[in-house]
């Protein structure tokens, strides 16, 4: 018992030591207060030795394959736990289920305590310590994670970083006009201040929550508000609240989490006079908060939510020596995606995939089609205005389209907050009802449902040939639908992001083992990609991938190499038959789906189809 109570002291001093004086050379240069250093590392031990056994060996092992999570076995799916199945409990008993879906890293969405009628689901957070009383206890946290590891399923959280509930604990006290409370948040007196930060800080919501302050009628306080007026920043320039928010997340780590989501990375420092936004002190705060991982659970990565254009997206990956996120969402080439769905023209993505696949391989980004959150156009304007395409009036074709007002469109989905004034607006839709599955349902034409699933099973086809781990939406697997019902809802009506966050239909699951329902299609389809992409060693997020140049403008075509193997991604954005002008001539080739030998030469793709054609 001793030599291992010796064993755990060595372990975790040899990790402190690693990064001791990186960590107080940062922490002393943001806060210059030795003694709040000297109270974090004292936590950070007991937090460690707190740590459940199991997990301790897990870091270890994890320790030793750094690149564990980048391999081609990863599948991610995220989910609201309430609307997959009502509560953990409720998850932990549908983990046949995920593994059928061949998934070993589940998303859950966010749990930890929010007032209901305020909650921006789930954003909102009242206490970082307990979770929603709907979705069980922390109890049933752990032993929710413990039976997701026994099947090898990872589970990722949300840490929201940026701001409290004005619920909290913490905001509670602030209101009462504690100072030590209030220091923690951003108040002002006055409106000069507030007013010279809105000169230069972005809103985030104008047509929702315009500004970035509230007015506390009975405090006689202005307050930071950067998200929601129930959302109030939490001010890193106070110690205080970096120290307390690391030990959120390791206690949160010691519930058994292997990925941490960092809600909106770029807002967390805030300066007067900049932007707000990726201000250098975040990179600070995510490089220590790294280390600070590094030392108490190495098991765990970070996950930061920066939703950016591409050059402010890619330091939050730090560097080789200083790294920051472990992994970042790949947002862009997600938006790109939707508008090459619109356009039919794939040149934009080729060139967005061109700067991914020219990064680091040790970058790794999550792919994914759809999400929680609504679609941002945030595109690279500079270029296709070079093609004669504006950024206000581009937006709008896209909007419409999906909506199904324009370009032929077969989409189905909402606005979400619309400007009148800039014209500017964002989308939410679930795959399915994107790809046209909604329409062809409600029209019941046969062969337009035929044409929308092969979309959506080339869409995620092409998701799964890009390097990195792919990511599924709950209920993306069965093609499910948007769920109107949420406008009879109060507290969701005004937010059409729930139109793609409807409850899981275990009516529909049940059909996914026959092939001639939509959702079998569709889950097959994917089961049999979801196959090829573990069994190829060539979708390793290190193998060599490029574009390729097909002479037509709605065919995108991807290599992959690694080891002396090679294959061939061909994906037709149209919906009309197409050919792939293409002429590789190292041999031959088979396409794995049918297991058709085909010359990799002008190559006939059907509508909507593709092709993973494998050098022989």
């Amino acid at each position: 018992m001793k030599k291992q109570v010796l064993d755990v002291e060595e372990i975790f001093q040899s990790r402190l030591e690693r990064h001791h004086d990186e960590l107080r050379w940062l922490y002393m240069e943001m806060y210059d207060n030795s003694s709040m250093f000297a109270e974090l590392c004292d936590n950070l031990k007991q937090f460690y030795l707190k740590r459940d056994k199991e997990l301790k060996i897990s870091d270890l092992k994890r320790e030793q394959d750094h690149g564990w999570y980048q391999q081609n076995d990863m599948l991610g799916m995220m989910f609201y736990i309430d609307n997959f199945a009502g509560n953990m409990k409720g998850v932990e008993a549908k983990l046949d289920y995920l593994e059928e879906c061949k998934v070993n890293y589940v998303h859950l969405m966010p749990f930890l305590d929010t007032p209901p009628e305020r909650s921006d689901g789930g954003y909102a957070v009242s206490d970082f310590r307990k979770v929603q009383k709907k979705l069980g206890s922390m109890k049933d946290l752990d032993s929710l994670t413990a039976a997701c590891h026994k099947k090898g399923i990872n589970v990722c959280m949300d840490f929201v970083m940026n701001h409290t509930s004005e619920d909290h604990e913490w905001a509670k006290k602030a209101r009462q006009g504690d100072g030590e409370y209030m220091s923690r948040y951003f108040f002002f007196d006055n409106e000069e201040e507030p007013a010279m930060y809105e000169k230069t800080v972005p809103q985030v919501f104008p047509t929702t929550a315009p500004g970035n302050f509230t007015w506390l009628e009975e405090e006689g306080y202005y307050v930071m508000t950067t998200f929601y007026p129930y959302q109030w920043d939490l001010n890193y320039k106070n110690p205080r609240v970096f120290n307390e928010m690391m030990y959120n997340f390791l206690y949160l780590a010691n519930r058994g989490i292997d990925i941490i989501r960092i809600d909106a990375v770029p807002y967390i420092w805030k300066e007067l006079n900049t932007s707000c936004r990726n201000l250098k002190q975040v990179h600070t705060i995510v490089r220590m908060m790294r280390m600070i991982g590094e030392i108490v659970c190495p098991g765990i990565l970070l996950l930061g939510e920066v939703v950016m254009e591409p050059e402010k997206v890619t330091p939050y990956f730090g560097t080789v020596e200083k790294p920051e996120c472990h992994m970042l969402y790949n947002v862009t080439t997600m938006a790109t995606t939707w508008h090459t769905v619109a356009t039919r023209d794939v040149k934009l993505l080729r060139k967005q995939l061109d700067i991914v696949n020219s990064l680091p391989k040790e970058y790794i980004f999550l792919n994914y089609l759809r999400c929680h959150d609504d679609i941002g156009w945030g595109l690279d304007y500079g270029t296709l205005m070079l093609e004669g395409l504006g950024e206000r009036s581009h937006k709008q074709y896209l909007n419409d389209y999906f909506q199904g007002f324009a370009g032929e469109s077969n989409s189905r989905g909402e606005l979400y907050n619309a400007d009148p004034v800039t014209g500017d607006a964002r989308f939410c839709g679930t795959t399915a009802s994107m790809c046209g599955i909604e329409k062809a349902a409600e029209s019941k034409d046969k062969e337009a449902m035929e044409r929308a699933v092969r979309f959506d099973l080339m869409l995620h086809a092409y998701m799964f040939m890009q390097s990195g781990i792919p990511v599924l939406y709950s209920g993306d697997e069965i093609g499910q639908l948007n769920d109107y019902t949420y406008k009879d809802d109060p507290n969701k009506a005004a937010d059409s992001r729930y139109i793609h966050r409807g409850a899981m239909n275990w009516k529909l699951a049940e059909n996914i083992k026959d092939v001639d329902t939509t959702e079998g299609k569709i889950f097959q389809g994917l089961s049999r990609l979801e196959e090829i992409r573990k069994s190829e060693k060539v979708f390793v997020s290190n193998a060599d991938a490029w574009t390729i140049e097909t002479w037509d403008q709605s065919i995108l075509g991807i290599g992959r190499y690694f080891e002396d193997e090679k294959i061939i991604g061909l994906f037709n954005f149209s919906e009309y038959d197409k050919t792939a002008w293409i002429n590789e001539t190292d041999g031959g080739y088979v396409d794995l789906i049918s297991g058709e030998e085909l010359r990799p030469v002008d190559v006939k793709i059907p509508a909507y189809g593709f092709y993973y054609l494998k050098r022989k």
